[in-house]
């Protein structure tokens, strides 16, 4: 029952990225491309024009609802399925609840506002345990937009932490045995919960940006960058880490302090505005800090 239950939300969670790809804002009539020649329509065409945008933000509603209801039902279905003793633990709470030393930043249940991460703590958490910390570090930050965006708005729009990494922690311990065993199941899992997560970081680099664009109205990610191959991936996966860390140290109030691996080892981690790959490769200062002094290459492909 728990397979199929699982198996079924993943198809609804494929429902609901086609719903955000094609947002009815996007589907939606366009008032404004129909002309009029005759002035006696003039009436009927401002009547159409309210008409369908009456019927637009009726349509986002529903849609907002669905994504709503999804995500939030996905967290809670998967909440339960995790032991309560670490439900327990990784309760949310407030922020300010946690130590300030590295030792209680790395264990520390999710807060709200959340907890500022920087890339020099999340790597030291996630290398010396081969990236099993940045699993639990996937968990807090899911959780705490989940919770905040819960109450700044009333709903959500991602599926927390239980929702986005548990799926993918079933689907990975059930499939590779069954792959073992010579199963397509064991296949379809696997593939499958890789799918899931892919699509959860898809969708956080989307959240990261909106929290991010409230302050100066620009977007520091490329959400797509997230389905590039390795080690592209981990440029936009590293830039999430340090613009979400900075965003939850200022709505906290927190001292600035300077990430040095963000900062001044790989400054494209903590560059702003945010680039395009083409800028990317042509410009050797963003790379690494022995390369700070390089000239930007002059090739005409590597032009915008």
């Amino acid at each position: 029952f728990v397979f199929w239950t699982m198996m079924t939300r993943l198809f609804r969670v494929t429902v609901w990225f086609s719903l955000h790809l094609f947002h009815p804002t996007v589907l939606s009539f366009s008032p404004e491309l129909n002309t009029f020649s005759e002035s006696g329509t003039a009436l009927r065409a401002t009547t159409s024009k309210t008409k369908a945008k009456s019927e637009s933000k009726s349509q986002t509603k529903k849609s907002d609802k669905l994504i709503n209801d999804f995500c939030y039902g996905t967290n809670e279905f998967c909440k339960k399925l995790v032991i309560k003793p670490v439900r327990n633990y990784v309760e949310i709470r407030e922020a300010g609840t946690a130590g300030t030393d590295v030792i209680s930043k790395l264990t520390a249940p999710p807060e709200i506002p959340g907890i500022p991460r920087p890339v020099w703590l999340t790597i030291l958490g996630s290398v010396p345990t081969a990236l099993g910390w940045y699993g639990y570090y996937k968990f807090s930050v899911e959780e705490e937009l989940f919770q905040y965006e819960l109450q700044q708005e009333g709903c959500v729009t991602g599926c927390g932490g239980y929702g986005t990494l548990f799926p993918f922690v079933y689907g990975v311990l059930i499939g590779f045995p069954l792959k073992l065993l010579g199963l397509e199941l064991g296949d379809f899992l696997v593939e499958a919960a890789g799918l899931w997560i892919l699509l959860g970081q898809v969708n956080l680099y989307r959240r990261v940006n909106e929290l991010t664009s409230e302050n100066d109205g620009e977007e520091q990610l490329h959400t797509w960058w997230a389905l590039l191959p390795p080690p592209l991936d981990v440029v936009v996966g590293l830039r999430q880490v340090h613009f979400l860390s900075e965003y939850w140290r200022i709505k906290r109030g927190e001292p600035y302090g300077q990430d040095i691996i963000a900062e001044e080892l790989f400054p494209f981690i903590s560059r702003t505005p945010r680039f395009t790959l083409k800028e990317l490769f042509r410009t050797p200062s963003m790379w690494f800090w022995f390369t700070k002094e390089w000239e930007d290459f002059d090739f005409e492909f590597l032009q915008d």
